[in-house]
């Protein structure tokens, strides 16, 4: 099942690219296989007993010289980032089809292998493959932004490998090193280590991609110049490629280290929270809002790994995946009105809630369940990060609720800004409202925050296996 979760869509990529189809027979295939994509995600689902540890695994030696395996599994944790994926994935491509990008056949298939690259780096129990899997991904994020993204492509693009580059080569650095230290690379069967260097190899590698302050540089660029879908897939799900390392790789084999530098990682946390909620208030268009206020929540979903306490762990994840649909709703909706106005900027938009109920509602829902109004699963994963940094110290936890407040206020200019305030008389008059095939992209995205503003406990209760259920198994 894990390997199939995997390969699927990478073979789907060879296949729309091989072809001789057209972009919309291949846009056709890439959302068929998303679809069964899902399916297969939640056949896993329920077959998976989140009460144990690693399932659904498959291994087989690749360098048994160097202890290196083809090794992948689901925890519980990573089985819901990889439903996240999948999800964002199968809207994203939904998206491109609705578009009708140009060249689409490689667009398409691109989209594809994204998909498979990241499923993959969610499931890997080997550093060696979870570095390839890391990599991949990176490959068609290049090719997307620099080929279809905005005016501003090439620069987006270049610093945008510039960041990366930088902390992927410090990530194989820190692999070589701990892996041969090991005597294996396999993340089960090697233990922990106490070497500061190395773990602040992985660190910096996963502060860029999340990014954490101040490794944001290349985020709003990248973001602006994305093509929509991409930035959806950008912000929703690449950067929980960095939470899954932090959590499998720096707070799983580097205890030592992560005790000595917990002050520094909330401070920088903490720091990058309040900044990107400052930028998001002040930003002046609709992505913008959305870039910033990504880097604000991965600065919560940091304090709460790095709280090491249970709560602010459960709610590191549950926020990850609420934030992942969130963004990625956002940057859809941003590119639903791009179409219609030409332009996200605030300073042009306006007043688009007249005659355009549905544009309207679904806006209006995602931004309140952004701002974590009580009863949303945003506001469920907060309090679990908040309550669970209290025990590192009140502090952290009071900058994460002063944070919070900013956050409330930027989506609430965000929501005025484009549905309310009497500017953009132009494009009140022509644009339309969201028309069937568009709103089919954004409603499950925000059905399943509605599920899980529901019942947040299915994914905070159930993310990492119980500890006295792993003792009466032993």
């Amino acid at each position: 099942m894990t390997t199939t979760l995997i390969v699927l869509p990478l073979a789907a990529a060879l296949v729309v690219w091989l072809l001789p189809v057209s972009g919309r027979a291949a846009g056709a295939l890439a959302l068929l296989t998303a679809f069964v994509e899902v399916a297969l995600w939640g056949l896993a689902v329920a077959g998976f007993d989140f009460d144990q540890g690693l399932q659904l695994q498959n291994r087989q030696s690749w360098f048994s010289d160097l202890g290196v395996s083809y090794h992948v599994g689901f925890f519980g944790y990573s089985l819901w980032l990889a439903g996240l994926t999948v999800v964002v994935s199968a809207a994203a491509i939904g998206y491109a089809l609705w578009a009708n990008r140009e060249r689409g056949r490689a667009y398409h298939g691109l989209l594809l292998f994204l998909m498979g690259s990241i499923v993959g780096v969610f499931t890997a129990q080997d550093l060696l493959l979870f570095y390839v899997f890391f990599e991949a991904m990176l490959i068609p994020i290049y090719v997307l932004i620099g080929v279809w993204g905005g005016p501003r492509r090439v620069r987006a693009t270049v610093t945008f490998v510039i960041y990366t580059m930088a902390g992927s080569l410090l990530m194989l650095a820190a692999i070589v090193v701990f892996g041969l230290s090991q005597g294996t690379f396999s993340l089960v069967d090697s233990g922990t280590s106490a070497n500061e260097w190395v773990f602040l190899g992985f660190l910096a590698a996963f502060a860029i991609k999340a990014p954490i302050f101040p490794f944001h540089g290349w985020l709003v660029d990248a973001y602006r110049e994305s093509p929509p879908e991409v930035a959806a897939i950008l912000s929703g799900v690449v950067s929980k490629a960095a939470v899954y390392g932090l959590v499998r790789i720096v707070l799983a084999k580097f205890p030592e280290p992560v005790d000595d530098f917990q002050f520094a990682i909330l401070a920088f946390a903490a720091i990058g929270l309040l900044y990107g909620s400052l930028l998001a208030f002040r930003a002046p268009d609709l992505r913008s809002v959305t870039a910033y206020s990504s880097m604000a929540q991965m600065g919560l979903i940091v304090l709460g790994l790095f709280s090491l306490t249970d709560l602010g762990r459960n709610g590191a994840i549950l926020q990850s995946v609420a934030h992942g649909l969130v963004s990625a709703t956002l940057f859809l909706l941003a590119g639903m009105v791009e179409t219609r106005a030409g332009t996200s900027a605030f300073s042009v938009l306006g007043g688009m809630a007249r005659g355009r109920p549905v544009l309207s509602t679904v806006l209006m829902t995602t931004g309140i369940i952004a701002l974590a109004v009580p009863g949303s699963v945003a506001f469920a994963g907060e309090f679990l990060i908040l309550a669970g940094v209290y025990d590192a110290g009140w502090g952290w936890a009071a900058v994460g609720a002063g944070a919070i407040v900013l956050a409330a206020m930027y989506m609430l200019r965000l929501i005025s800004a484009v549905l309310h305030l009497a500017r953009g008389e132009d494009v009140r008059e022509e644009a339309t409202d969201l028309r069937p095939l568009e709103l089919a992209l954004v409603v499950p995205l925000l059905a399943a925050l509605l599920f899980l503003s529901a019942w947040p406990a299915s994914i905070s209760e159930r993310s990492f296996p119980k500890i006295d259920t792993i003792e009466a198994a032993e």
